[in-house]
């Protein structure tokens, strides 16, 4: 419990932090760096800077040429005013700071969770890699956990009986590279054949990239994506780690081409100018599908026009939708809250079919989920590790659209998009936490097998009024549990009316459950006349909640409605 005296202290640190934050345009950046689009027909060569920001050079990241990336060498001026002076220029149709991306903080477990072989346990035709069994993601028995559920998993073995992939499908990892010499990943590493071919140094096969056998390496400029952090290659091996050999885990596909590409540096850090062109060589050396188990950064136009133009090619984008457990409807996450048709974003659960509690969500903004805690997969150096976040949850999302696409071909994103999302299983936990409430289902998937959504019809709900209106004291008081049950006989849905509430948000709440105990929702800040979220059953359960510091003026509540 945090008292008083810890919020305050908690608040002011978080106030400098914004302010901080807003002096360097709302989000961290690459200092004097800039990223601009020239207006068409306009020329570099007849540019000319302000004589007062001194030295600069540039580096062009489109194709086009339009788009280049502009870096002073020194601080006569403030990164403000050259960012003013270029917005206002009339050949400069965008100019955005460089801004800084990171991996999804992987929750490493430094050995807390065995390597252990549990064989025997699962199913008879599971892959026979000798660490199957703790891919509680592909195949969930129970046993990874006390807390485990069985069944709470991709239905990946199911899906095999279908397909496991093909070596024509090309799925770009867009991260800190890829141990691409991992034994369990090496047979489905993309090999560029006139660069294997070719000679050192040499850009064999005029594509603009010299050396880029298994990809490119944006970070340092090199065709060499090996991975020097361990975030690229486990996101790697839970797309496509090899099936059935002495080395350790499966990915979602037996076979498939995976690009090692690398923007992320060895530390996990990069920037919108190299994730751009990351995006675009994707685009170029023609891949289906781009995983991107990233983000940070402000919006930016430009890093969402690269993602466009991999979309105009067909190419899928999936996205990590974040690890701060923050509402993405609100506080958007970049690349996952981009407006386009292409991206899927993607939430982590557990394999207790629950969120997981540091997962990002959202209503209207995240896709779906994905098992995304206690993932173990492939490192560096030919070993194995668990990690957790949205970052390996994403993978099993491109995993599943790869065998979508083996078995399919390509569709289109609107097409594929509703398929993954009307196939995923409807859970009540992940209800208004992602678009359709639900998590992948490959095995759903590939046959386009729909559950059954059981949801109210606005049209029917009927008010009832309460004999007497339940309400807090105004203040409320502090350290307060209080239950009300709601009951109306065949009942299929029963939701609150709200004439008022003012709680602490975060800190004091209202929390409804189900008849079956499932917690639905937590209400919080302020409501007036407004309604809750619905239950399902003829019961509703509601615990008010309040801590040992702020109170404000409670809540009202003289009706509910049902059907």
């Amino acid at each position: 419990m945090i008292n008083f005296n810890q919020k305050r202290i908690l608040f002011a640190i978080c106030g400098v932090f914004s302010w901080s934050l807003l002096a360097n345009f709302d989000h961290p950046y690459r200092a004097g760096e800039f990223i601009v689009k020239f207006k068409p027909n306009k020329d570099l060569r007849r540019f000319v800077m302000n004589k007062n920001f001194g030295s600069w050079s540039h580096e062009v990241l489109s194709a086009d040429m339009h788009t280049r990336l502009i870096r002073f060498s020194n601080t006569k001026s403030s990164d403000a005013v050259k960012l003013q002076w270029l917005k206002a220029h009339s050949d400069i149709e965008i100019a955005e700071p460089n801004y800084t991306y990171k991996i999804e903080d992987p929750r490493e477990h430094n050995g807390k969770i065995p390597l252990k072989n549990f064989r025997g346990e699962g199913s008879l035709s599971a892959p026979q890699d000798p660490l199957f069994s703790q891919l509680w993601g592909l195949e969930n028995t129970g046993s990874f956990s006390d807390q485990a559920k069985p069944g709470v998993d991709i239905s990946a073995l199911k899906a095999w009986d279908i397909t496991k992939g093909s070596r024509q499908i090309k799925i770009a990892v867009i991260d800190t590279g890829i141990d691409f010499e991992h034994p369990d990943l090496k047979e489905n590493i993309w090999v560029n054949i006139p660069e294997s071919l070719g000679s050192p140094g040499v850009d064999d096969d005029g594509n603009g990239f010299i050396d880029d056998i298994h990809g490119y390496d944006f970070a340092n400029g090199d065709g060499n994506p090996m991975d020097g952090h361990g975030h690229g290659t486990h996101v790697a091996g839970t797309i496509g780690a090899i099936h059935d050999n002495i080395y350790g885990v499966a990915g979602v596909m037996a076979n498939v081409e995976m690009v090692a590409i690398k923007f992320l540096s060895d530390s996990g850090n990069g920037d919108t100018a190299n994730a751009i062109k990351a995006i675009d060589y994707a685009t170029k050396v023609g891949v289906d599908l781009m995983n991107n188990s990233w983000g940070g950064g402000a919006y930016s136009e430009l890093l969402k026009e690269a993602i466009q133009r991999a979309s105009d090619e067909g190419i899928i984008f999936t996205a990590a939708a974040g690890n701060s457990a923050a509402n993405n409807d609100t506080t958007p996450h970049y690349p996952a809250n981009y407006d386009v048709e292409n991206i899927i974003s993607v939430a982590a659960h557990t394999a207790s079919d629950e969120l997981a509690s540091f997962s990002c969500y959202g209503k209207t903004t995240v896709d779906l989920a994905a098992p995304g805690q206690d993932i173990l997969s492939t490192i560096t150096a030919s070993r194995f590790d668990h990690f957790s976040g949205t970052s390996m949850a994403t993978p099993h999302v491109s995993g599943a659209l790869g065998l979508l696409l083996t078995q399919e071909g390509r569709m289109s994103h609107q097409d594929m998009k509703e398929r993954l999302l009307e196939t995923s299983v409807p859970v009540i936990t992940y209800r208004n936490k992602v678009r359709k409430g639900g998590r992948l289902d490959v095995y759903n998937l590939l046959t386009d097998y729909r559950p059954e959504r059981r949801e109210p019809d606005d049209s029917l709900w009927q008010t009832l009024d309460l004999d007497q209106p339940w309400e807090s004291a105004h203040p409320y008081g502090v350290n307060i549990s209080e239950t009300k049950t709601f009951h109306v006989p065949g009942a299929k849905f029963i939701r609150l009316v709200i004439n008022r509430l003012e709680l602490e948000k975060h800190y004091d709440y209202l929390q409804l459950k189900d008849e079956k105990g499932h917690v639905v929702s937590k209400i919080s800040d302020l409501l007036n006349q407004d309604v809750s979220d619905y239950v399902e059953g003829e019961t509703l359960e509601v615990l008010f909640r309040s801590d040992r510091s702020i109170t404000k003026w409670g809540f009202l509540i003289e009706k509910i409605q049902w059907q």
